[in-house]
């Protein structure tokens, strides 16, 4: 049998430097746990003693993990998720294979509203006993993918393909691939003479590549916080977008779309997780309701079709 160190990390330890870095503070830390302050005090300078790092920045406003505190921290957020559904787990087995517990998911804003509406429908009812937990995140810089990264997540639908590659300890899969489009106020003769109205988000490299190799696109007049606003001025003739076809799921009359061809840009959608809950019951459940649930194509409104993928 193996046998802790003094040097290993017991769960009220990890559960302390998760506190400490969620709530920004010992004495905040302190009050969720129900401990004192100095116990937090105590079990932090015990956890660094150990690890031989600092993990946090004290100082009047609060404390800050230090680069080492957030990797400690990530690193203690998965593994508590792991010891969690250990328990959820063993439980379900003794009750003939039931499936149970709290799924903690993260998307994106257009994969919140249009994909995972009917993948937790059809989830609820296969498996009552799974608590989906759902959190929006902005798919720009380490996006959906950052928040598994860091443990505030078990699952992500995110966009795949992107130039930086996936943080250590995640796996990824792509449901499908969907298409760019020129959005406009519908009836503009001549929609690619609008100034640009843009949003920030994570892309592939294709659709960089396309985008960089168009003179015809003007820099940005208008930047908006996220697709559905760029929706919203595009409608109202503040300019026209490139957009994808998700974004696009059930766009105003008001709104026209046009076809950028066959070589135009394309978004993978796909999910990240981390290669430890990969093979978990409740992320598999969800896995195989989102791929049923995914359309055979997902087409631009009265434009083309993109492609649903195959499991990676």
């Amino acid at each position: 049998m193996a046998r802790t160190t003094d040097s290993d990390l017991a769960p009220h330890e990890l559960r302390v430097l998760v506190a400490v870095a969620d709530t920004g503070g010992f004495s905040a830390a302190a009050g969720a746990l129900g401990l004192t302050q100095s116990a937090v005090s105590h079990s932090v300078r015990g956890s660094e003693r150990k690890i031989g790092a600092v993990l946090f920045e004290r100082g009047r406003t609060g404390a800050r993990p230090t680069p080492a505190g957030e990797t400690a921290v990530a690193h203690g957020r998965r593994i508590l998720r792991l010891l969690e559904l250990l328990t959820a787990e063993a439980r379900g087995a003794a009750r003939s294979g039931a499936v149970e517990g709290p799924l903690r998911i993260t998307a994106f804003r257009s994969a919140a509203l249009h994909l995972l509406p009917p993948a937790l429908q059809r989830l609820r009812a296969r498996h009552p006993g799974i608590e989906p937990r759902v959190r929006i995140v902005r798919e720009v810089g380490r996006g959906t993918a950052g928040e598994v990264a860091d443990g505030k997540a078990d699952i992500a639908i995110a966009t795949l393909g992107g130039s930086a590659p996936l943080p250590p300890g995640l796996v990824a899969s792509g449901l499908f691939e969907e298409p760019y489009a020129l959005v406009h106020a519908s009836g503009h003769a001549a929609p690619r003479s609008l100034p640009l109205v843009d949003w920030a988000e994570n892309c592939g490299s294709h659709t960089r590549g396309w985008w960089a190799a168009q003179d015809w696109i003007p820099r940005a007049t208008v930047e908006a916080e996220d697709d559905g606003a760029v929706l919203s001025l595009v409608s109202a003739g503040h300019g026209m977008a490139i957009m994808p076809a998700l974004s696009l799921s059930g766009a105003p009359a008001s709104v026209g779309v046009a076809d950028l061809g066959p070589d135009g840009p394309t978004r993978q959608v796909g999910y990240v997780t981390t290669a430890e809950l990969a093979g978990s019951t409740v992320v598999r459940a969800l896995v195989r309701e989102l791929r049923a649930t995914v359309p055979q194509d997902v087409s631009l409104p009265g434009g083309r079709a993109g492609t649903r993928r195959a499991k990676l």
